[in-house]
């Protein structure tokens, strides 16, 4: 017991060490950020640095403008910088130290001068190239031996003076304390490698032994941006800094190809992690060496890339990838990308999810409002109705007192009971209420008249009261369905992509086994019925292989059909090929449709729409406006219009309709009508919804097996609330759905039982055609009336098939689990 305690209190306190530990190191780096950054010390060291940084012998392009660019960007460090720089001049020469500080005094002269302008970036350049040149000239004229030469080389110094301002306002930002940008541009980084080539010139001329320091560091900066940015990023390194270098020192122009072919290198052998990059740095020293100076000075440009190499292999992982999320195309940054996108989309999610709930809420409330006025509406209405009645008979009357005082019930219960009977007809039948109503009061006939004058407007704000209830019962349906819809995009918002690691190796060793060059391979989804995959597949002369191959061995794996939905694919031998598949629906559905105008004309008050709905659902509707004419064409063609908008966002069937039905019921006062007709078919298991308002019955031919399919609704628009009846089907491979419009239905003339015509005419149909039944279908009705066309016609017939893939699925060879 006490050997556990021991054990357990020595893990407490191993525990409690290192978080002790992590937190020490996390207050020193925060401690050192402070100090390097928003203190500004990173700045006075690059500013020291570069004050000793000299070019072509005697060019010191790089101080001015680093002062330069601070002051733009940061002007509370110019002043710390401006000391920094000169105090690294004087430690390289003191004629070195005058030229810099008084090309400094004239910045800051010309700065001033101009610093009401607004532009002040666009005119650096300029303050900073005449600052330099006029420097210059100030020191030539107290010497009397000033060449030509002297005057281009001032001219150089002065242009690219200009150009660095340029480059260092890009690269100040870098080093500021807050940046707000998450990754580098291309130019940015440049920018920023030559800024540190141009530090590690300052450091020319530091030696420990025969190691030369500016080597060391240089090459460890091309280590760690190849290791982080590949062979790119770590030969374009190599190169700006191996000439900024090699301009610093002419001597050692070699060092440009060493650098940048062991970033080269680098970079290709990166995978290898740090060995692998220090080992392309090792190889590009061998054989540079060996080419440029001999064997005479390869042993100490060895000894620098060893040193260079250890140093980079003591740097931490850590402080490489920090650095490695701000350079595009790394891992680190795309994995910081998709954490990005991942919060916008959780983001997104929980706002829709908000809205969701808030809609949801509405629709209770409309509910909840809606139930308790229907609780309690009856009797406020019936007492509103009396109270008016007694107002106008009963206030002036003598036995008021004995009526409403001494006999409450038994008056209020007659006032009751003749109402409901005014209200419904049937009071004139009702003899004996009328006889104990004349016995029981005085007024019985003034009564009964301003019963029948207040009915009116009792049944009036009747009428109007429900309308308003069936508006709010409108609304919340409404609200709810949006709701809804927004519920399921939320989800789908947060649904990412699942890690499918078992059916991806066993696809990609199927198709391996066929001598299939697999480049790619993502999978998005393996949910029955909603496969999607995508591939990037190599072929020399491609013939249809993704089709004919790809797909069924795919098909095999998963136990489902799987096509290719789209394809792209490379117009030159072993060229790459993507590939997209996805499942096969079922079922698919043939349609075929016949439809005439009344008397021949070109516009017919029937419309009719096929229409994908997207998740395997396939809708066939038909629908008819009142009369004929383009009055009833553009009524049906809106019902439709409307109907597919609704549907395709995602809102139930039965709401929809609903929707409708209000939406053109409450937009006009005209009578305008129009019936609606409409099959829903889902592709995945033949099931069917029928949704008919107004609507004549429909057919479904199984062989020699007729099922009608009728339901009794108004038309759309005659209520303004109504209930839905949706009839279901399970329907079979080979079945025929027939819809029609009333014209077909009503238009056999001499017929007496048209429903039995109809089947007989559709059973002895020997086609399974669907546009040949349409126009059969079509043709016989017309012929009975002599060829005449009384009624706008439509006929909508569907055939559902099996959908047989054009390549069977083909058997792949699996390991034994």
């Amino acid at each position: 017991m006490m050997g556990s305690i021991t054990r357990g209190s020595a893990k407490v306190m191993k525990g409690n060490g290192a978080h002790t530990l992590d937190k020490w190191k996390r207050k020193m780096g925060e401690q050192v950020k402070v100090f390097f950054i928003e203190r500004g010390w990173l700045l006075f060291l690059v500013g020291f640095l570069l004050g000793r940084a000299v070019v072509l012998s005697s060019v010191s392009p790089f101080a001015l403008s680093f002062l330069a660019s601070v002051w733009l960007m940061r002007k509370d460090k110019s002043l710390k910088v401006m000391f920094a720089v000169v105090a690294g001049s004087i430690t390289l020469h003191w004629h070195h130290s005058i030229y810099v500080f008084l090309a400094m005094m004239l910045f800051f002269i010309f700065a001033f001068i101009f610093h009401k302008f607004r532009n002040q970036q666009k005119l650096l350049p300029f303050f900073v190239f005449f600052a330099s040149i006029g420097t210059r000239a100030i020191l030539y004229s107290f010497s009397s031996d000033i060449e030509a030469y002297d005057w281009m080389l001032a001219v150089v110094e002065s242009g690219l003076s200009a150009i660095l301002v340029l480059i260092f306002m890009q690269s100040i930002p870098l080093l500021s304390p807050k940046r707000f940008k998450q990754s580098l541009k291309n130019e940015e980084i440049v920018c920023m490698i030559i800024l540190l080539a141009s530090v590690l010139t300052g450091t020319i001329g530091w030696q420990i032994y025969d190691v030369s320091l500016e080597q060391v560091l240089s090459r460890y900066l091309v280590l760690w941006l190849a290791y982080v940015g590949g062979a790119a990023i770590g030969s374009t390194v190599g190169v700006v800094t191996g000439l900024i270098l090699s301009l610093a020192n002419v001597a050692s122009l070699y060092q440009m190809s060493l650098l940048a072919f062991s970033g080269l290198l680098g970079g290709l052998l990166k995978d290898g992690k740090k060995l692998g990059v220090g080992t392309g740095l090792f190889v590009g020293t061998l054989l540079i060496g060996i080419y440029g100076e001999g064997f005479e000075a390869l042993a100490p440009s060895l000894l620098e890339t060893s040193v260079a190499v250890l140093i980079f292999l003591l740097t931490p992982e850590s402080w490489i990838r920090k650095l490695a999320r701000y350079i595009p195309g790394t891992n680190e940054h795309s994995q910081q990308q998709e954490q990005y996108l991942q919060k916008v989309r959780n983001v997104t999610a929980n706002r829709v999810d908000q809205f969701s709930q808030v809609f949801q809420a509405l629709s209770k409330s409309f509910s909840q409002v809606q139930l308790h006025v229907e609780d309690d509406q009856d009797t406020r209405e019936t007492d509103y109705f009396l109270s008016n009645v007694t107002e106008k008979t009963c206030q002036s009357c003598f036995k008021k007192d004995r009526c409403w005082a001494q006999n409450f019930e038994q008056t209020y219960g007659y006032m009751q009971e003749m109402m409901t009977s005014l209200d419904e007809g049937t009071f004139q039948n009702k003899r004996k209420l009328q006889v104990d109503f004349e016995k029981h009061c005085a007024k019985s006939t003034k009564v009964i008249e301003t019963m029948n004058h207040e009915l009116s407007f009792y049944q009036a704000n009747k009428r109007l009261k429900k309308q308003v209830l069936e508006s709010r019962r409108f609304v919340a349906e409404q609200l709810n369905g949006v709701s809804e819809v927004m519920g399921d995009f939320a989800k789908e918002i947060l649904k990412e992509r699942e890690n499918h690691d078992l059916q991806e190796e066993e696809i990609i060793q199927a198709l391996k086994s066929m001598g299939f060059e697999i480049e790619q391979m993502e999978i998005y989804s393996l949910d029955a019925g909603n496969v999607d995959i995508e591939m990037t597949l190599s072929f020399y002369d491609y013939k249809g292989e993704g089709a004919k191959i790809v797909a069924p061995v795919i098909s095999e794996i998963l136990d489902e059909t799987i096509v290719v939905k789209q394809e792209e694919i490379s117009p030159f031998p072993n060229g790459y090929c993507y590939f997209s598949f996805g499942s096969a629906r079922k079922y698919v559905i043939d349609t075929g449709v016949a439809h005439a105008a009344k008397d021949g004309g070109l516009v017919s008050g029937d419309s009719y729409s096929t229409m994908e709905l997207g998740a395997g659902k396939y809708a066939v509707a038909i629908s008819d406006g009142m009369g004929n004419g383009e009055r009833a064409h553009v009524e049906s063609m809106e019902t439709l219009r409307l109907l597919q908008q609704i549907l395709q966002s995602g809102i139930e069937e039965r709401v929809a309709i609903k929707s409708i039905n209000s939406i053109l019921s409450l937009r006009t006062t005209d009578e305008i009508f129009s019936t609606l007709d409409l099959a829903v078919v889902d592709l995945h298991d033949a099931a069917v919804k029928f949704l008919k308002i107004g609507s004549t019955p429909s057919f479904i031919k199984r062989g020699d097996q007729l099922i009608k399919i009728e339901s009794s609704n108004l038309p759309i628009g005659i209520i303004k609330e109504f209930e839905v009846d949706v009839v279901s089907e399970e329907l079979k491979a080979g079945d025929i759905l027939i819809m029609m419009s009333d014209g077909i239905f009503e238009g056999p003339k001499h017929v007496e039982n048209v429903d039995q015509w109809l089947k007989r005419k559709i059973r002895d149909m020997k086609t399974e055609d669907p546009q040949d039944i349409a126009d059969l279908l079509l043709e016989e009705v017309v012929r009975t009336r002599s060829g005449a066309i009384e009624d706008d016609m439509t006929v909508v017939v569907a055939k559902i098939n099996r959908n047989v893939p054009e390549w069977a699925a083909i058997p792949v060879m699996r390991n034994a689990q």
